[in-house]
């Protein structure tokens, strides 16, 4: 395998290490109060820019799970994937004109905090504790796994578990400083992982163009992909019959055809992009212009990063379906999709493969950074202070948020040490849409309805929470087996491992559907009024002009790629 690092890699990745790193140290010492107040440290007291707020998002949102899960699963699947990111911008949006307002109105700083306002404290200390489960034990250590899959394929030798320890340390530097470093560090991480991105992906349509001897570049090279791979170039599966080759299953039950866009693509992408401490944390501290344009601006990031993520999967598809890349795909002792992204990377000329491997990192330790900023800011703020220890001067609860970053850190660590949670068999991007979509129907449930219905109410949030909890381990694991194969409402399918299943997207959406008619039910049962309804006036959504351009601008590019793709 050609994974050696040269010199000249070498000295490009650490000029961006020690680039990021002094930076990092600069935003510290040139912001640094004598005495930090829990605002400053968790939400930089509105300081960030909205260049900066954007950037942030994408550069923590943009991980190992998109370019190392998400190329394997362009390698499996196709454009498809792409949905992701896509429906992601249309969501921007939403959450920019509509979520925003309520959220900074009621000067919200965690989403615990939103529901303990909306409904009770009971309600906020569940959802506290499955989002710090969910973040340590499921993001945390996909990212950790996935990252350190990647770097060690491309770096080559026994440097799996060295890589997890140096990815862990490097994300504690920046993240130990607060959210104004991760912020502003992030701007320097998205500028590297979009332009070392962009390389890979004009190397990989290269490659492919050289491999069939057609010459000229990567346009030549991404029409011998859709020559050579039409089936990777769909937007939509057909629904398997009996005659499907179960190849094509296990693409329908990642992405199920039109139905999915009715039912998981939104559920899952309103939750992380509405509802998640971990992306919102970025705008929460800004005034409401400035953190609808970087909501906006992240919007338009996320249109070209398929370009980016997906595009170099589907190239090591071609090559390795003709020839190339066996040993790569396979180099850790078994074929595995999730090699495509690191396999392509091995093929970059000297420097070039520095700086690939510095985006990669970059977005590995944007993600890690901020997700672990998030955790500190859910246990001190919403655990720690308001039941372990009520009295907490604003200096004790900044470094309770340090100590519980290390904890996080050194426990995701642990468990990715072995794949302790099987991530390599399922493949990343998948592990984590599937085990998050656990509880993100419940989870939107309560925000809408506690957001635009006051009827609502904190009964029926905490049934909303459990119940779709429970739906969704129903219909994911017990479902077809309980009521069959066909039902009114689903269609299961053999999964290839001796056992069918409902597709994971769809499952959320039947749990969604049946949690919003619970909550309703028992809302309409309860009180007629509810004192912790949250006022909504239709002056609170008016968008200026800039906006409605942004809007636009967006709507119009997103028109233009299903287009040409559906």
């Amino acid at each position: 395998m050609r994974n050696n690092l040269t010199t000249l890699d070498l000295i490009v990745f650490f000029v961006y290490l020690i680039g990021v790193s002094s930076y990092g140290f600069y935003i510290y010492k040139s912001k640094q109060k004598a005495e930090q107040s829990t605002k400053d440290y968790f939400l930089a007291e509105g300081s960030l820019t909205w260049w900066a707020i954007g950037a942030s998002m994408i550069a923590s949102n943009i991980s190992a799970e998109q370019f190392i899960g998400m190329s394997g699963s362009g390698f499996k699947v196709g454009v498809a994937v792409a949905a992701y990111e896509w429906v992601a911008a249309v969501v921007l949006i939403i959450v920019a004109v509509f979520f925003m307002p309520v959220y900074l109105k009621n000067k919200i700083f965690t989403m615990p905090q939103f529901l303990e306002q909306r409904y009770n404290s009971t309600l906020s200390l569940i959802m506290s504790i499955f989002w710090l489960f969910l973040y340590v034990l499921v993001n945390l250590t996909s990212i950790l796994y996935l990252g350190a899959l990647a770097l060690s394929n491309l770096i080559g030798g026994d440097t799996f578990h060295i890589i997890i320890v140096l990815l862990a340390i490097f994300s504690l530097l920046i993240s130990i400083g607060g959210m104004k470093v991760v912020g502003y560090t992030d701007v320097i991480q998205v500028i590297v992982l979009v332009v070392g991105g962009l390389v890979t992906t004009y190397i990989a349509l290269t490659l492919v163009s050289e491999k069939f001897g057609l010459g000229g570049g990567a346009l030549t090279g991404f029409n011998a992909l859709m020559d050579k791979a039409p089936d990777h170039f769909k937007m939509i599966f057909d629904k398997p019959t009996q005659a499907t080759p179960q190849v094509e299953i296990d693409k329908y039950l990642a992405l199920p055809g039109i139905a999915m866009y009715f039912a998981g693509q939104w559920i899952v992408n309103l939750n992380y992009w509405g509802c998640n401490q971990y992306i919102t944390q970025r705008a929460l501290g800004a005034d409401l212009h400035t953190a609808r344009t970087g909501i906006l601006f992240a919007g338009m990031l996320k249109l070209m990063m398929p370009v980016i993520v997906m595009l170099p999967g589907i190239a090591a598809y071609v090559l390795y379906k003709n020839g190339s890349l066996q040993a790569e795909m396979s180099s850790t002792g078994a074929f595995n999709s999730d090699n495509a992204y690191s396999a392509i990377l091995t093929f970059l000329p000297n420097g070039l493969k520095g700086l690939s491997m510095a985006a990669l990192t970059a977005a590995i330790v944007a993600s890690l950074a901020g997700k672990v900023n998030s955790i500190s800011t859910i246990f001190t703020l919403d655990i720690y202070k308001r039941y372990l220890n009520k009295d907490a001067t604003e200096k004790k609860q900044v470094w309770v948020g340090r100590l519980t970053i290390l904890a996080a850190v050194v426990l995701s660590v642990a468990m990715t040490w072995k794949d302790l949670l099987g991530i390599g068999g399922e493949g990343g991007f998948q592990f984590i849409q599937k085990y998050t979509g656990f509880i993100s129907p419940g989870i939107l449930a309560v925000f809408l309805l506690g957001m635009f219905w006051k009827r609502t109410t904190a009964t029926a949030g905490i049934v909303g929470i459990l119940a779709g909890f429970v739906l969704s381990v129903f219909f994911n694991n017990y479902a077809p087996t309980v009521l069959g194969t066909e039902t009114l409402l689903y269609t299961a399918f053999p999964n290839g491992r001796g056992a069918y299943e409902i597709p994971f997207l769809i499952c959320m959406g039947l749990s969604f559907a049946i949690t919003m008619v619970l909550m309703v039910g028992v809302s309409l049962a309860g009180p007629v009024v509810n004192p912790r309804a949250i006022q909504l006036n239709p002056g609170m959504f008016r968008v200026s002009a800039q906006t409605m351009s942004l809007i636009v601008i967006t709507m119009l590019m997103l028109t233009a790629l299903y287009v040409k793709f559906w």
